[in-house]
């Protein structure tokens, strides 16, 4: 049964008998009382282009080329027309607020084309812990007012495809009209959504709920009422309900008064309510459910307005028995053409979505394909997918089927009132579109072709950007991830053989980065891929027994063991490269974990308020005696290059280790952390960039550290919030500044630095403890001192400076810096050095080159050849050694301008 809810409202009056909820129209953001310091950077998201549902897009009837879209979980857009692309709205909705993002409803004012509303609010059960809002836009979504509604709206709940529920009235636009979910009723603003009140007049909340035994609140919700629809000639207003026997009413006088419309087809709940003002007529898509995922019998029916007469103009027809195995939903009129229609199937998965047109008013239809002789199919268009390729979802189907799809979950088709060539349509998975609709009628074939550019709907779960190779690789629910080449361009596929469906964690060796691993929610085995390329091609990996979901996967720094707290099975370690595995000990099952990225046999992980260490490349566990936060979520990062330095950031702050996770520091002015992670170093700075997304200073934003977290930098504003973020965060290794943030529904961003002097670094605080020894009882890892050769005499305008970033028993991790200390930029450089204590260099990154008897050459390795006056680069080595180990001296360094 659905929770009940308490309000504790204020009734500010009573209008027409209705209680009216005032408004709470304070601006969308309040100034911070004390701001920290800033460091400005530009926030663009990583092309991928659409992956998740559009439910609605809505078309300004008075203005040409105004377009809205509303998603599920990623906000809301407008479409800009010079650059094809759309332009996001929400970004500005924060973590206190994220539920916003979720956009039930969107309407545009027919009379002032620069007022906008929208209906905020993700889930109406537990799961969003506010309730719902009306957004008012003077300038068409720049800048909102909020108004907080004593209830929730549910933008990612069951029938979110229905609508829309927000309308303006064209008669007198100050007047906007909401039909609420949830039993709430319908409810009307008239002083253009400042306040709202509820229609006491109005006689049915709706009935339909998809299955009343679901105790978690999502599935047993009341869908309320579907939709809102004003006759643009007499004052009539049409509302729908899910109420399969009384779906649909009317208002004869503004909204005043209602009755159930007489005569109208029972059995089926109403997604949409179109009207042709020209003909008088109302068209009424139903399906047996409220969608979006299911629908199997439903019509599309015909009420003359004038008359009441109402018509089954069924494409396909309920006595067409079983040829009848869908629902209708996305219903549009073309208001160029009066009397053409088009609606789609709600939900053809097999062979495709079907979508019909009639150009008499649906006494006669036509589909978009048709079977040729089964399993031929002729079909009326084509698709081009060129500007998103990986829509084709890596597919090759046998006949009737086919790749791409036209699409599912098709709850939003809509002709461009200004243009009857024009249709735009959301699928499941991104805006479909064609500018040569009337091609249809000709008989001559039509393209469509994807229209998402800019609008970013991915939810993402974990990133890594690797020192070499493709900047970044994703892991993304529902679309598995990318290999993101370029972050401009969109990548052609997305990961496969094996896919995982939704991928929920990866990671590479850090001193062997070609080397990934990812995991992921797949149906059934494997939930497990490998790849020897950084990413790009991938194989499917074996798994324990009794896996049943992707969980969490680190790599260890050389490759050479891998950790894996998958969902149904306890935490596993391989020393195979994922080709066999071994029960780990002493890790309790679902931990989250991650590797040392220095030491290859050390992992970390957390789990019920303990921190773990292996040092055996994830064999055994031991838990540590610091105090860490007693209950989760918690996330670890480990530093590149420097053993045993561990970050862990919670709800209690942000906290660092530089004795492997024997002992924490909370860092001063941190009072929670959702993610950190690390990034190259600032210029001059010897401790790499810290990013973290929580709250300093008591602010909530994203921040970078250049000095180790003794001083923070907000690298994002209010504008720039992106609601639910910072599940997965991955800070660039071979850009300053740069940090990549996912997002649950606004894609994946990433952030660079605008300009401007590098801020100061300084030495880190000294309440950050100093390196300890480990316990005699485990094998020591190693250790973060750093030795320094002393910079020499710049030669050919190069200098180089070798350094010991970390030790063990046998061995011992090295860095080089090398400098252009010349006047012109380098195009190419060398480094050498002579080796005097057996050390023998055996994995070299960020250079090419190696060790020949003692004599050591590195060369830039093609990307960082090229060096501008003073700048610097590095490249990084593991080696062995049989005793002591000295710094090698003289380290000689060449370049070439």
């Amino acid at each position: 049964m659905r929770r009940p809810r308490s309000l504790t409202l204020a009734v500010a009056a009573l209008l027409i008998g209705a209680t009216t909820f005032a408004a709470q129209a304070a601006d969308r953001s309040q100034p911070a009382a004390a701001a920290p310091a800033t460091d400005p950077s530009s926030w663009k998201n990583v092309r991928i282009d659409g992956g998740g549902f559009v439910p609605g897009l809505i078309f300004n009837r008075k203005e040409k080329n105004l377009i809205y879209a509303r998603t599920d979980i990623g906000g809301a857009y407008r479409w800009n027309q010079a650059g094809q692309n759309w332009v996001p709205l929400l970004d500005w909705v924060g973590q206190d607020n994220w539920g916003y993002n979720g956009v039930t409803s969107i309407a545009t004012d027919p009379v002032d084309p620069d007022r906008v509303y929208a209906a905020v609010g993700m889930y109406t059960n537990s799961w969003d812990p506010n309730n719902g809002a009306i957004l008012r836009s003077t300038n068409r979504g720049a800048s909102w007012q909020v108004t907080k509604l004593p209830f929730k709206n549910g933008g990612n709940m069951p029938g979110r495809g229905m609508g829309e529920r927000l309308a303006v009235d064209p008669h007198d636009h100050t007047h906007v009209f909401y039909a609420a979910e949830g039993g709430n009723g319908l409810w009307r603003s008239t002083d253009s959504g400042a306040t709202w009140a509820k229609v006491s007049a109005f006689p049915n909340a709706g009935n339909y709920v998809q299955d009343p035994a679901d105790t978690n609140g999502y599935l047993s919700q009341n869908q309320g009422l579907t939709w809102v629809t004003f006759d643009d000639v007499s004052r009539d207003v049409y509302v729908g309900v899910a109420d399969k026997q009384n779906n649909v009413y009317r208002s004869t006088d503004g909204g005043g008064t209602w009755a159930r419309v007489p005569g109208q087809p029972t059995g089926y709940i109403p997604h949409k309510g179109v009207l042709d003002p020209v003909n008088h007529y109302l068209y009424v898509a139903t399906s047996d459910t409220g969608g979006p995922y299911e629908g199997g019998k439903g019509q599309v029916s015909r009420l003359n307005t004038v008359t009441g007469e109402w018509t089954d103009v069924s494409p396909v027809k309920l006595s067409a028995g079983d040829d009848l195995y869908f629902g209708y939903s996305g219903l549009t009129v073309d208001r160029q053409k009066p009397g053409t229609l088009m609606v789609a199937t709600q939900v053809s998965w097999w062979p495709d979505a079907i979508f019909f047109r009639s150009t008499d008013s649906g006494a006669t239809w036509t589909r978009i394909w048709d079977f040729a002789g089964y399993p031929s199919v002729s079909k009326r268009y084509t698709m081009d997918i060129s500007a998103n390729p990986w829509l084709d979802f890596n597919t090759n189907p046998q006949p009737p089927e086919s790749t791409p799809k036209l699409g599912w979950m098709n709850e939003s088709v809509e002709i461009d009132p200004f243009d009857s060539n024009r249709m735009l349509y959301g699928t499941g998975a991104t805006v479909y579109g064609t500018t040569q609709l009337t091609n249809w009628d000709a008989g001559t074939p039509f393209t469509i072709k994807p229209m998402a550019k800019g609008l970013e709907e991915t939810a993402v779960l974990d990133l890594a950007s690797p020192p070499s190779g493709a900047p970044l690789v994703s892991a993304l629910g529902d679309i598995g991830g990318f290999h993101h080449a370029d972050l401009d361009t969109v990548p052609p596929t997305f990961h496969d053989t094996p896919s995982l469906g939704s991928n929920t964690s990866l990671d590479f060796a850090e001193l062997s980065p070609a080397f990934f691993v990812r995991v992921g929610n797949a149906d059934a085995a494997p939930h497990i891929g490998v790849s020897n390329d950084g990413g790009k091609n991938w194989y499917n990996g074996q798994e324990p027994a009794g896996v049943t979901g992707g969980g969490k996967v680190a790599v260890g720094a050389d490759a050479n063991a891998v950790v894996w707290a998958p969902a149904g099975a306890d935490v596993h370690y391989s020393t195979t490269r994922g080709s066999s595995w071994t029960k780990s000990a002493g890790l309790p099952a679902g931990a989250e974990i991650v590797s040392d990225r220095a030491d290859p046999k050390a992992f970390y992980g957390y789990a019920a308020g303990k921190l773990y260490v292996s040092r055996d490349g994830g064999a055994t566990f031991t838990a540590s005696a610091a105090t860490v936060p007693a209950t989760g979520p918690v996330k670890l990062h480990t530093v590149a290059g420097r053993a045993g330095d561990v970050w862990l950031a919670g709800e209690t702050g942000l906290l660092h280790s530089t004795d492997a996770g024997a002992s924490f520091a909370a860092v001063a002015g941190v009072s929670k952390a959702i993610n950190v992670s690390t990034g190259k170093a600032a210029p001059g700075a010897a401790y790499p960039a810290v990013f973290t997304i929580g709250t300093v200073d008591g602010v909530a934003g994203v921040f970078r550290s250049d000095n180790g977290g003794a001083a923070w930098l907000r690298i994002n504003d209010d504008a720039h919030q992106y609601g639910n973020a910072g599940e997965a965060l991955a800070g660039d290794p071979r850009v300053y500044g740069r940090v990549y943030l996912g997002t649950n529904g606004r894609g994946i961003l990433y952030a660079d630095r605008t300009g401007g002097p590098t801020p100061p670094t300084s030495t880190p605080p000294t309440s950050t403890p100093p390196t300890s020894t480990p316990p005699t009882s485990t094998p020591p890892s190693p250790s973060p001192s750093v030795s320094t050769s002393a910079p020499p005499q710049p030669t050919s305008g190069c200098a180089a400076t070798y350094r010991i970033t970390g030790s063990w028993t046998g061995g011992f991790q090295g860095e080089v810096t090398v400098r252009n200390a010349g006047s012109t930029a380098t195009k190419a450089w060398s480094v050498g050095w002579t080796y005097s204590a057996g050390q023998v260099m055996t994995q070299l990154w960020g250079g090419a080159g190696g060790q020949t008897g003692t004599a050591v050459t590195v060369r830039d390795a093609g990307w960082n050849g090229a060096l501008a006056a003073n700048a610097t680069t590095t490249f990084g080595f593991l080696a062995t050694t049989t005793g002591t180990n000295p710094v090698p001296s003289p380290i000689t360094c060449a370049a070439t301008s």
